[in-house]
């Protein structure tokens, strides 16, 4: 554990509070998209399947629990709690088109062939894109809520702050993974233009809307 990744995490944490405090203090989920909600329960439930036979830490127990848990909980307010203010008509996106070619990835990159191994890749390659119903809902919108920009911001500044975790761990302890960076390196690169977005107007006291 170094600075940059517990800031990492902290960012996380902060992104799923400011979603399920948006859902329920304006009792809607207008504006989310249900299937990057749903793509980011598949992450954690592949990517944590060693929770009651590997042990690490109680932080990193408590890290798996909360996400999974959270994860969950925020598809409960959309598809049943709110379900009425939940539009399927504008989350569009095709996500076979994301979990297929994942699939075939995980097949093929991975440390092992254990299911596992294979499902902790799954989880690492779906990570990087789970991200882009969200941007599609976003882009056939043209708008979002300023506390929705601060949820994606805060998700996206969770990745971006794994980039020095990364570069840390390199030179400390020669430790690189390759897959993780690969894909972490992609799921930045989707933010890119929101970020620009988001620094040259919600952070300016400015509606965020997306050029036309």
């Amino acid at each position: 554990m170094n600075i940059f990744r517990f800031l990492g995490d902290l960012s996380h944490l902060a992104s799923i509070f400011i979603l399920i405090h948006k859902i329920q203090t304006t009792r809607s989920c207008r504006g989310i998209s249900f299937k990057t909600q749903a793509v980011y329960v598949a992450v954690f439930v592949t990517r944590y399947l060693d929770l009651f036979t590997t042990f690490v830490s109680v932080y990193n127990t408590s890290m798996k629990i909360f996400f999974i848990a959270s994860s969950c909980y925020i598809l409960y307010l959309m598809k049943v709690r709110f379900r009425p203010t939940n539009d399927p008509s504008i989350d569009t996106f095709r996500v076979e088109y994301l979990v297929g070619p994942c699939a075939v990835l995980a097949l093929i990159f991975n440390y092992g062939y254990s299911v596992t191994e294979v499902l902790w890749s799954l989880s690492i390659f779906l990570e990087s894109v789970a991200i882009l119903p969200q941007l599609f809902m976003l882009q056939r919108t043209g708008e979002a809520e300023t506390i929705t920009t601060h949820y994606l911001a805060a998700l996206g500044a969770y990745r971006a702050l794994y980039i020095p975790n990364w570069i840390y761990r390199y030179f400390s302890e020669g430790y690189v993974d390759p897959i993780s960076v690969t894909a972490g390196l992609v799921q930045t690169g989707l933010y890119l233009d929101f970020f620009y977005v988001y620094f040259t107007k919600v952070l300016q006291g400015q509606k965020f809307e997306l050029p036309a």
